[in-house]
């Protein structure tokens, strides 16, 4: 009896880590993106591995098919390495239209040497303005790092690496827009933005490194994908089951974690930025 209960729970044990393992398995690139611009600097490898290249003609891009609105999404880049001053990494989610809402991961290249700066932003009803910069507290070009946005009803929170580094929380209650009707589609890019991009345009890109590469690998999203429509979400919010990071929020050590990332690593914020707002902070910056 004994023997038989521990055989069903070996196979049982498995069986688990049979489906774990399935629903890790990161997505394949070919049916996840369309490169959408390049002329051929954008590259699909055995649907495993993306690269985005930028040389003195052209950048290039890529797009997901689908349309989110709400998502955990992650995505591993490995940054343009060495002399990177003057290109830009952008990775975000945007939906369409005049008032669109955008939520902005960019990468700012630099000296060699000299580190990333990781540019965020969120645009609610086309209106954004809402910047937090970063350094990172790694060389994001010697290794691939996992990239976050959680995006629910309630908040938006950026994390590299499952470290959270901003959250912007929905404050439409004292009136500030917040995304959540718009269905977004993932985009990246990398382009030349030598006219602001490293020092304020004072460090322009040598194209003699030129080819520069970013690399992508292991996309996962697990959101709410919108098409015709509806939602594969259904029409309520629902908490349950693999749909629990619709009221996701920060537990008391992803807090902590967040406060020693904003302390340590945070070189701009806009609610800081008395100069900027000298009749007072936007309303959302009161938001504890």
């Amino acid at each position: 009896m004994a023997s038989s209960s521990t055989s069903k729970l070996s196979t049982f044990l498995l069986l688990f880590i049979f489906l774990v393992s399935i629903s890790i398995v990161s997505a394949d690139f070919n049916n996840e993106f369309d490169i959408t611009w390049g002329d051929g600097r954008g590259k699909i490898l055995n649907g495993e591995l993306l690269t985005l290249s930028l040389d003195k003609s052209s950048g290039s891009g890529f797009e997901s098919r689908n349309e989110y609105l709400f998502g955990k999404i992650d995505m591993q880049l490995k940054l343009v390495p060495g002399n990177s001053a003057g290109t830009v990494t952008a990775y975000y989610l945007s939906s369409k239209g005049s008032n669109w809402d955008e939520i902005d991961f960019e990468f700012l290249g630099n000296l060699s040497g000299d580190p990333y700066i990781l540019h965020t932003n969120v645009f609610s009803q086309g209106k954004g303005n809402r910047e937090q910069q970063f350094y990172l507290w790694f060389d994001p070009t010697a290794d691939f790092h996992t990239y976050s946005i959680l995006w629910n009803p309630q908040r938006i929170i950026f994390s590299v690496d499952g470290t959270p580094i901003r959250e912007f929380k929905n404050s439409e209650s004292i009136g500030v827009p917040f995304p959540k009707n718009q269905p977004m589609r993932i985009h990246s890019s990398l382009w030349n933005a030598d006219d602001w991009a490293t020092r304020g345009g004072l460090v322009k890109t040598d194209w003699s490194q030129a080819p520069f590469t970013a690399s992508y690998r292991n996309f996962r999203a697990d959101a709410c994908v919108v098409s015709s429509g509806k939602s594969s979400c259904g029409g309520s919010a629902s908490s349950s089951g693999d749909q629990a990071w619709l009221s996701e929020e920060l537990d008391n050590t992803k807090q902590e974690r967040l406060e020693w990332v904003q302390k340590n690593y945070m070189i701009y914020n806009y609610c800081s930025d008395s100069k900027r707002f000298p009749q007072g902070f936007p309303p959302e910056c009161k938001v504890a």
